[in-house]
């Protein structure tokens, strides 16, 4: 009989396209989703992915074993979650998501003094609404507000995280700064090209817009280095060379050390609102409240 656990695997692999992805969505370790997904493809006798040095490709094979399964295997999940909640009615649990950086910045800290039941996720924001709309999650952090009728989600704002440009303080900036002090905004993004720049995948978003509301046009160029997270930009610029646009509240402590510094007020402020966006028929709306207690005293 085919094990389960082989389809759940085989799920997060085609979903996240690698097998280093899917490990982390499965908190596995990636041998054990290659033994798991060997596995699979032996029982059911057919090739699922072809595999290359960046990606998974699924076979037609496993197209149309995903397809197939896909349905019971999120209803399974949705099922799996409200079993949960109602064994630990004692100890009540909240399912959150939000990026990383967040997490690791405002609620880590803060996880000991906890009296309850926490379960983190991390991902795209499309998809961690999709699990809040499904009851997966309890709560998102989400700066995009999706307007959906009849839906179950409010979104309440608490904060704005504002993009800033930084640089590592080994960074000349002399001729940056003269050229924004003189306004001359050709020459400014001249003198920026000059440099080497971070950003991370999750991110592009920013750095596209940044450069339209500043500069008028789309960046003609691409960043040098493209990292995992922001946390990572943060790390390699500190006490370095090189420029990047991450969000404000990521990096307090880099500017107060001077390991960084922020080049640019801007012409143009870009900003996102932070919502707080759960479902109206949350159970432990009193364990909500701390949370949101918690970034609200910390995004200040």
């Amino acid at each position: 009989m085919v094990n389960l656990e082989w389809y759940r695997t085989f799920k997060e692999v085609y979903e996240n396209g690698t097998l280093t992805k899917a490990s982390i969505a499965l908190y596995s370790s990636q041998p054990g989703v290659s033994v798991h997904l060997n596995a699979l493809e032996a029982y059911v006798g057919k090739k699922l992915f072809e595999r290359t040095s960046r990606k998974m490709i699924p076979t037609e094979d496993g197209k149309f074993l995903y397809e197939y399964i896909i349905e019971s295997l999120n209803k399974l999940e949705i099922a799996e979650q409200h079993f949960k909640r109602t064994t630990q009615e004692t100890n009540p649990s909240i399912n959150i998501g939000m990026c990383s950086e967040m997490f690791q910045l405002i609620i880590e800290p803060e996880i000991p003094k906890l009296d309850f039941d926490l379960v983190a996720r991390f991902g795209a924001h499309t998809d961690l609404i999709k699990d809040l709309n499904s009851c997966i999650l309890d709560l998102v952090i989400t700066p995009r507000k999706q307007n959906e009728k009849k839906s179950p989600v409010e979104y309440v704002p608490f904060s704005k995280e504002r993009i800033i440009l930084i640089a590592g303080n080994k960074t000349d900036t002399t001729e940056i700064k003269k050229q924004i002090e003189a306004n001359n905004l050709n020459a400014l993004e001249a003198e920026l090209l000059k440099n080497s720049w971070y950003s991370s995948s999750n991110e592009m978003e920013h750095f596209r817009r940044f450069w339209f509301e500043n500069f008028n046009k789309k960046p003609s160029f691409k960043p040098n280095y493209i990292l995992p997270n922001i946390t990572s930009i943060i790390r390699c610029l500190s006490n370095e060379n090189g420029l990047a646009l991450v969000p404000d509240f990521l990096c307090q402590k880099e500017i107060l050390n001077k390991e960084i510094n922020v080049v640019w007020e801007r012409k143009v402020k870009t900003e996102n609102t932070l919502y707080f966006a759960s479902r109206t028929d949350l159970k432990y709306k009193k364990e909500l409240e701390v949370l949101r207690i918690i970034f609200t005293a910390k995004m200040k």
